[in-house]
C-alpha cells in the first residue's frame, strides 16, 4: 500500500509583478500635458499648481512646462503642521 504523505500549505508561493512606483521626472526636467510625474501610493507628495492629481494619487502635468518641487506645512488631523513635497509646473 504505497501512498504519499499530506503536503504541507506553501505560504510564500505567490509573486506579483513591481507596480513601478515613484517618480518619473526630476526637477528641471521639460514636461507636456498628461505625462506622468510621480506614481504613488498614497499622498506621499502633493499636487500643486499645473498639476492634476488622479484617483490612484497618480500626479500628472495639467499644462506644458518645467518640473519643480518645493516643500509645503500641511495640517494634518490632529492639527499638527508636517512638512510635505509639493509637485508645481511651471
Amino acid at each position: 500500500m504505497s501512498h504519499v504523505k499530506a503536503g504541507g500549505t506553501a505560504k510564500n508561493i505567490h509573486d506579483s509583478p513591481g507596480q513601478r512606483l515613484g517618480v518619473k521626472l526630476y526637477a528641471g526636467q521639460a514636461v507636456k500635458t498628461g505625462q506622468i510625474i510621480v506614481r504613488q501610493v498614497g499622498l506621499t507628495k502633493r499636487a500643486g499648481p499645473g498639476t492634476l492629481l488622479s484617483r490612484n494619487f497618480t500626479i500628472h502635468a495639467a499644462r506644458d512646462g518645467v518640473v519643480g518641487y518645493r516643500s509645503r506645512k500641511v495640517r494634518r488631523f490632529t492639527g499638527r503642521t508636517v512638512e510635505r513635497t509639493e509637485v508645481i509646473v511651471k
